[in-house]
């Protein structure tokens, strides 16, 4: 009889082309034959039992990853505050989502047909110091890292300039954009502001 594996801690969000052995593969095309079939535009399904190429069945609870890839997905996907809902709810606390995204300067950001949106430096606010305006009261995520990806333009610039932020605002010389946020739980102070933000609730 043979043994399933058991269930990784780490989650491809959207594997696609890329992948991973090691990780639990989550994509929207059976073609690229990911671990489960599910699309992010959904609400997931926690607590309920999912068929799976190498894990056989299993019902996934929340928190249950502490790490979340999502490598060029995101810009993918029309409705995001579901997907990043999702996110935030796969992770413990304390757990990562790491992104990379089409700068929205770029010219990768618009040569996608199937691009529905590109990203800033304030395109996570939402999701940060905002996220009552998403609904999370319990949870948020912090920004804990970012980083541009740059052209051979925006390396010509960075000799001219030496500073990255002063690039970024030309056009075309930044192609991505690269973050880590990580989830924690909300403090008592910042419930407060969102009760204040939400009296009609």
């Amino acid at each position: 009889m043979e043994t399933m594996l058991s269930l990784p801690k780490k989650l491809n969000f959207g594997s696609g082309k890329s992948w991973k052995e090691d990780m639990f593969n989550v994509d929207v095309l059976p073609e690229r034959g990911p671990d489960l079939l599910f699309d992010f535009n959904d609400p997931f399904p926690f607590d309920t039992p999912l068929l799976t190429s190498r894990f056989g069945e299993v019902s996934i609870q929340r928190n249950h990853f502490d790490y979340i890839l999502s490598d060029n997905v995101l810009e993918h996907i029309p409705d995001l505050i579901t997907a990043m809902t999702n996110c935030i709810e796969l992770l413990e606390v304390g757990g990562i989502l790491e992104a990379m995204v089409p700068y929205d300067l770029s010219y990768g950001a618009w040569q996608d047909p199937t691009h529905v949106r590109a990203f800033n430096e304030r395109s996570w606010l939402y999701y940060t110091d905002w996220c009552w305006y998403v609904g999370w009261t319990d949870h948020r995520f912090d920004l804990i890292e970012q980083s541009y990806t740059i052209n051979e333009y925006g390396t010509e610039l960075m000799q001219q300039y030496n500073d990255i932020t002063k690039v970024a605002r030309f056009p075309r010389a930044v192609d991505a954009l690269h973050v880590k946020l990580r989830k924690r739980v909300t403090t008592a102070e910042e419930k407060l502001q969102y009760q204040a933000f939400n009296r009609g609730a």
